[in-house]
């Protein structure tokens, strides 16, 4: 299949590298330019812009930081969406807002233009190893013709509804609990520490017992305070909660933790941690026991 690929983050590079060895044909664009370098290397045709990426596709794939540049890349004038030719699909990878997901639905409706929301559960060190989870939805038909593109991509689909926004919703559910873990993990690895006692020794104690990928790697990080480079940043992590806290605004649905995750994703950012990962929430707990750089 013909694929233009958006992005060329962390998560984009690995995925679109996956892309060209199951064999599709992949056109890519970044914004840094230099980012699409292996992936030419790979057989990859580097793009000058969005939209001359998806001009001749089948398949448009998105992932991007935030609903901003999705809307700078897509929507706006001269953008993607108005040279993506009719009857193909934009496949959209990142965790954007349900109100800006029931947009693009919209706005490639109007153009006969297939939409599919996918976004994708896992680490960067996971899209290297096509060991995505990717959630999915939008109408029938145009799942499965992504199917395959997912299966490039990822262990395993969960298909939420035929609505593309159902999957979006999915996907800020599930971010909202792996940071409530982090917040979790944070709290608790610094009881450990002030009370004097080796971090590491919680892991033996904590991973057999929840037997979960969530908190076996980020308890590693967290004990080791090993928060650089980040696989995801913290301010992508505060961008997600926010997206939780807006979508819950819209179905009154109270999310008290989320509120105070969000600030201490704040309190984070404020003393420089942005660009850590977003594990780096649990040096907010530690800071406020009074272990800050111990």
């Amino acid at each position: 299949m013909k694929i233009a690929f958006l992005g060329l983050g962390n998560m984009g590079e690995p995925m679109a590298l996956n892309l060209i060895r199951a064999g599709h044909e992949v056109t890519v664009f970044n914004r840094t330019a230099a980012k699409a370098a292996a992936l030419a290397e790979a057989g990859a045709r580097v793009a000058k812009s969005p939209a001359d990426a998806v001009r001749e596709a089948e398949a448009a794939i998105s992932i991007l930081a935030n609903d901003q540049a999705l809307r700078e890349t897509i929507l706006s004038d001269g953008a993607a969406i108005e040279t993506l030719p009719r009857g193909a699909v934009h496949m959209c990878c990142a965790t954007i807002s349900v109100t800006l997901s029931k947009e693009l639905a919209r706005e490639h409706a109007k153009r006969g233009q297939g939409y599919v929301a996918a976004p994708v559960l896992g680490r960067p060190e996971a899209a290297a190893a096509k060991n995505l989870w990717i959630v999915a939805a939008g109408p029938p038909d145009q799942v499965e013709r992504c199917r395959p593109l997912m299966e490039a991509m990822g262990r395993g689909i969960s298909v939420m509804g035929e609505h593309p926004w159902q999957a979006n919703v999915t996907k800020i559910a599930a971010n909202f609990m792996i940071a409530s873990a982090l917040e979790t993990m944070g709290e608790a690895f610094a009881l450990i520490r002030k009370s004097g006692m080796d971090p590491r020794g919680f892991l033996e104690v904590m991973n057999p017992f929840f037997n979960s990928p969530i908190y076996t790697n980020y308890s590693r990080i967290i004990a080791g305070r090993q928060f650089d480079p980040a696989g995801f940043r913290l301010k992508l992590g505060l961008k997600d909660v926010g997206l939780a806290l807006e979508a819950a605004q819209d179905l009154a649905v109270p999310m008290p933790l989320a509120s105070l995750i969000r600030d201490h994703y704040l309190d984070a950012i404020a003393h420089g941690r942005e660009d850590s990962d977003w594990s780096a929430v649990a040096e907010v707990a530690a800071r406020n026991a009074g272990l800050e750089g111990e």
